[in-house]
């Protein structure tokens, strides 16, 4: 039996709560909490203590184990091997001296003071093919990088590229959710692109602005990152290492390559391969390689050959430097796993859905809706695709009788976009992954990258808002 929509808001804001009171207060491990929550919220709402299902033996409703379990495995399934095969190349890069020769050679060019600035910009570059996790664990290097040579703690430089990653990624194709949402509502992808893609732009300097105003206070980071901060570059290379006498760091332009090259390639599947036809061979060669996976396992094995084989690493060293990598990797694809099943619980529940529908029959104006739908949507189940798919699918019907043209379609489904951009918090995957590699504890997650992807998220809803006012409807 579904329970009243205030009942539902009450628990979902009292489990919220109760995750919040054991991480910050208690100090529980993430990991714990998160699946303890989830137990607790389900029990809450009703969910059953175990599957339904029907006569001929479907499942016609998760029971809260089976969702948990659920929950996890569709997260992991794309962000594990993600997390996993980026910390190898992360790692492989870092022990070479490979990041920081190309720290110290950008930092010479741009100088300190315009270092953030261009990794702001290179992420909305690199963020307009790639998904924001595998563009995120890409980076974080450079990042790592970056900081080392400015001296300065990492979330310095990495929450506004953080940012505005996520910025593109949910308004900007190819990504997914705006793909589908643009779909479901028959709004064309081009006029799509070109609205998120001016957006982006004042977006990017937003990012860069509300990162450093946030860091004007000092934020400690948890022990495992600093741990890892502080011994990132340690390893130099040097005869201890395999490598040859006197032999130098790679140079800057090896490693951009390095770093470049899994981008090249997801790029060449997400726009090249759709010139040819649907299961032609070249359709289907691109579209593999160009698969985040795929990608970077032909990046590492690019990095072993140029950063390891070629400057003399055996092979048993290559094997322990990518193994080192995976203790690291393996706390953030736990954690990540856990939000994905708090995620999961909130939406088996029907909270953020039927806060939804209340709001689509309000009667507010069209693009307001979508963007405070989106938001809910997004904050009750942490998934940006979800809650972008799910909002399209609720407003279609009022779009249809509107009658909008063609722009206006596009622009309804860009608010959309940004609404699942804000209030990213602890059952979103992306926040883990973020505050896990920039040191940052639950609360001071909190305090800084859950405002600032709403700060963006606003904006971006604003600046589509003034585009839809001052366009005329045809």
């Amino acid at each position: 039996m579904t329970l009243p929509l205030p009942a539902l808001i009450a628990i979902g804001i009292a489990g919220l709560a109760l995750l919040l009171l054991l991480i910050i207060r208690f100090k529980m491990q993430a990991f714990y909490a998160l699946i303890l929550a989830s137990i607790v919220v389900g029990l809450a709402a009703g969910l059953p203590m175990t599957n339904i299902t029907a006569d001929d033996g479907t499942v016609e409703r998760l029971g809260i184990i089976q969702a948990i379990v659920a929950g996890v495995g569709g997260t992991l399934g794309s962000v594990a091997v993600l997390v996993a095969l980026g910390s190898m190349l992360g790692k492989i890069i870092e022990l070479s001296g490979g990041a920081e020769s190309l720290a110290g050679r950008f930092t010479k060019w741009l100088g300190p003071k315009r270092v953030g600035i261009a990794l702001v910009i290179a992420a909305a570059i690199l963020a307009i093919p790639v998904f924001f996790d595998a563009g995120f664990i890409i980076l974080v290097p450079i990042i790592f990088a970056f900081s080392k040579v400015a001296g300065r703690n990492p979330i310095k430089f990495g929450l506004p590229v953080a940012g505005i990653m996520l910025a593109v990624h949910v308004a900007v194709p190819p990504h997914p959710g705006i793909v589908g949402g643009a779909t479901i509502l028959g709004a064309d992808i081009g006029w799509v692109t070109i609205f998120a893609l001016l957006v982006s732009i004042p977006l990017a300097a937003l990012a860069f602005w509300v990162g450093k105003l946030i860091n004007r206070r000092e934020f400690a980071m948890i022990e495992a990152t600093k741990e890892m901060f502080d011994s990132f570059g340690n390893d130099q290379p040097s005869a201890n290492a395999g490598l040859r006498d006197g032999e130098k760091a790679p140079s800057a332009f090896t490693v951009l390559g390095l770093i470049l090259l899994p981008l090249v390639l997801i790029m060449l599947g997400t726009a090249v391969a759709p010139m040819f036809d649907a299961g032609s061979f070249w359709n289907s060669f691109l579209s593999m390689i160009g698969q985040p996976i795929f990608a970077l396992m032909v990046a590492i094995a690019a990095a072993m050959f140029f950063l390891g084989v070629r400057r003399g690493w055996s092979a048993s060293k290559l094997g322990e430097v990518m193994e080192s990598a995976l203790p690291a990797a393996a706390v953030i694809i736990l954690v990540t796993g856990a939000g994905g099943a708090f995620g999961k619980i909130l939406t088996e529940t029907g909270i953020g859905g039927a806060v939804a529908e209340v709001l689509a029959g309000s009667g507010m104006p069209l693009l307001l809706a979508a963007f405070l739908i989106s938001l809910i949507m997004r904050a009750a189940q942490g998934s940006a695709t979800v809650a972008i798919t799910t909002t399209a699918g609720l407003l279609l019907p009022s779009v249809a009788v509107l009658g909008l043209d063609t722009i206006h379609v596009a622009l309804v489904a860009v608010a959309i976009g940004y609404g699942a951009l804000g209030l990213s918090h602890v059952n979103d995957s992306g926040f883990w992954v973020v505050t896990r590699y920039l040191g940052l504890s639950v609360k001071d997650g909190l305090r800084t990258w859950t405002p600032l992807t709403t700060v963006l998220g606003v904006a971006g809803f604003l600046l589509t808002s003034i585009l839809y006012a001052a366009i005329p409807i045809s």
